[in-house]
């Protein structure tokens, strides 16, 4: 490998390459002593185990010194990491190594973890019920339920359909069955992608997923092409690198489409059909629906933003549409250029802990920085990026993006490819161990 040249932005790469420890350091830990704190401020309950949810568990029980109880609830018996999963449909990475234990989390800083499906929220006693595990009450309670789907917005995309056309836009069973659909489809065939209108998470990863595919397609079935049906107007993040790439790489295999948002599919005949009328029929479909708040935080009537997203206080991160609620990661109405990512996730998580602790401590919490970094391997092993640092301003009362920090890559790498994989090691460490 070649000298690491730890010039500005090599620098900011490293930083994100070793995951959270960047908002490690842009997050201050609250400000007390550990032996100045009473025996015991809270209980705090989490519902959702992703990487905001585990991360708050985690921060809460390491800053307070173990003075917050914390309860993480979580239906799912491991964590997957959708972050990575690109990789395992194209055949570059194993599905065993996306998935974790939650062990970590309770061994490490104490915490109960719960695995069961909250079914309700009842923000005026201060209690989550759950299918399986009875109530708990809370003096504070975290909301990270992730995303869920409209697949309404596509007609015809019904229970029926879908145990065949996938969207694996929640790594999991459904990725290990569109891997399966990809390896039985024949040399020639056609992988039909859709893409959904921003916002929805993971911005470049529709588009990691096209080249990932592209790369297993050209040394496997050189034949086959991928049609790439986007519904925005162009690539939405690291559109020049991946132009770029599909274009020197993979010309004859990607197809891309901007500005074709499907509205409707044909299960039974394997077509698409556009909101003006125009048809595509692929052999394998990929369709990724609409997105939206997972549907608890609608429940508990947080989504207050767009009918889809929950708006916070991005001080706190404390729903505006009920008090002592704090939601975190792709749920929230995203600040400007703040994009539904697992490491933005990770740093709500972060951010929310510092001022829950801050608030149960009774003192002032202050608004923190927060980075991001966004990799995404465009074969199977360079790598591309997109950074940025947000900053609280208080006139907007948003985070903006600090001038001035952060950017894309020049080109794609095998550094790059090394620093991805060296990030996801480093932020499932972070988030649960």
């Amino acid at each position: 490998m070649k000298a690491f040249n730890p010039d500005r932005r090599r620098l900011l790469q490293a930083v994100g390459a070793s995951a959270t420890l960047a908002g490690a350091a842009l997050l201050p830990a609250p400000g007390f002593a550990a032996a100045a704190r009473p025996r015991r401020l809270g209980r705090v309950v989490v519902v959702g185990a992703g990487f905001g949810g585990a991360t708050a568990a985690k921060y809460l029980r390491k800053w307070s010194g173990g003075a917050i109880e914390v309860v993480l609830i979580e239906r799912n018996r491991e964590f997957v990491s959708c972050p990575t999963s690109n990789e395992v449909l194209s055949g570059n990475r194993e599905y065993e190594s996306i998935v974790h234990s939650y062990d970590g989390l309770r061994k490490h800083w104490g915490i109960k973890v719960v695995h069961a499906s909250v079914t309700a929220i009842d923000a005026e006693r201060r209690r989550v019920r759950t299918d399986s595990a009875g109530e708990f009450a809370y003096d504070r309670l975290i909301v990270s339920p992730g995303i869920d789907f409209n697949f309404g917005a596509i007609a015809g995309y019904d229970d029926k359909a879908q145990e065949s056309i996938l969207h694996a836009w929640k790594a999991g069973p459904q990725t290990l069955a569109l891997r399966k659909q990809l390896v039985d489809l024949a040399d020639g065939g056609t992988y039909l992608l859709s893409i959904p209108k921003a916002p929805y998470r993971c911005p470049p990863g529709p588009y990691e997923r096209a080249s990932q595919i592209a790369h297993y397609f050209k040394t496997q079935k050189p034949r086959s092409k991928i049609i790439v049906l986007d519904a925005n107007d162009q690539i939405i993040s690291k559109g020049k690198l991946f132009s770029a790439v599909w274009q020197s790489d993979y010309k004859d295999i990607i197809e891309y489409r901007p500005g074709w948002n499907v509205t409707e599919v044909d299960a039974a005949n394997r077509t698409v059909t556009s909101e003006i009328g125009d048809r595509e029929r692929g052999d394998v479909l990929n369709l990724v629906p609409p997105q939206a708040a997972g549907r608890i935080a609608r429940d508990a009537g947080l989504v207050n933003a767009n009918d889809r997203w929950c708006a916070i206080d991005w001080i706190t991160l404390e729903s505006t549409a009920a008090s002592h609620i704090h939601v975190l990661g792709d749920a929230t109405l995203s600040a400007p250029l703040m994009p539904k990512s697992g490491h933005m996730a990770n740093q709500h998580g972060k951010a929310a802990a510092a001022a829950i602790v801050e608030i149960l401590s009774g003192r002032t919490p202050q608004p923190t920085l927060m980075a991001n970094t966004c990799y995404s391997l465009v074969d199977d092993r360079r790598a591309i990026h997109v950074d940025s640092v947000h900053r609280y301003d208080p006139e907007k009362k948003v985070p903006l993006v600090v001038a001035g920090s952060g950017g894309v890559s020049s080109a794609p790498s095998v550094e790059e490819g090394l620093f991805t994989r060296a990030w996801a090691r480093n932020i499932w460490s972070d988030v649960l161990n």
